[in-house]
């Protein structure tokens, strides 16, 4: 009996076992870097309540922008599975707010002065930085997770195991606009 039927499919096996740990592995880091934006994310839900309530002891015009942001958080924590591209925009939604209250801040200079206030600010910019370091590793993770879904040989294997293409994080198209601060400063 020849040795070459049994050496091409031990290597068949050994692609395919290759080819299949591939694919879960780059599964795991988009679920692994998803995972890090939610605690990152957790730990903004946490600050806002405090950086609220410093706030609201200030700020007298902003009320509606401090009520849209407490609502939004709590839809978002009343709803700990709801499908990821929903979530994502519930996100942005949020942080198109908190980053709307950072520029209104600028109006009340006792606020500004206020220490708890400048404690919880720089928190935020903290834990801002690192939900944006989250979001880059996410989009990585899809990248490689999409090219081995998407290229030969690696495709085949990953349409067998239902393996579908997954989105990377994209700013909201009101991100993409230029900011004016006169209009910002004169709502």
């Amino acid at each position: 009996m020849s040795l070459i039927p049994i050496i091409i499919i031990v290597v068949l096996l050994l692609i395919i076992v290759g080819l299949y740990n591939t694919l879960v592995g780059r599964k795991n880091q988009v679920e692994n870097a998803f995972g890090t934006i939610d605690a990152m994310l957790k730990k903004r839900f946490d600050l806002i309540p405090n950086l609220v309530e410093t706030v609201k002891q200030y700020m007298t015009y902003e009320q509606d922008t401090l009520t849209k942001i407490v609502e939004l958080r709590n839809s978002i924590q009343a709803q700990p599975n709801m499908p990821a591209q929903e979530r994502i925009g519930m996100e942005n939604q949020l942080t198109g707010l908190l980053s709307g209250l950072r520029v209104a801040v600028e109006n009340y200079p006792d606020l500004k002065a206020n220490t708890s206030f400048i404690q919880l600010q720089s928190t935020w910019t903290e834990i801002e930085e690192q939900i944006s370091a989250a979001r880059r590793t996410y989009n990585a993770a899809v990248t490689a997770y999409n090219n081995s879904v998407e290229m030969f040989p690696t495709n085949i294997m990953a349409n067998m195991m239902g393996y579908k293409r997954k989105e990377v994080l994209a700013i909201e198209e009101a991100e993409r606009k230029n900011v004016s601060a006169k209009d910002l400063f004169n709502k």
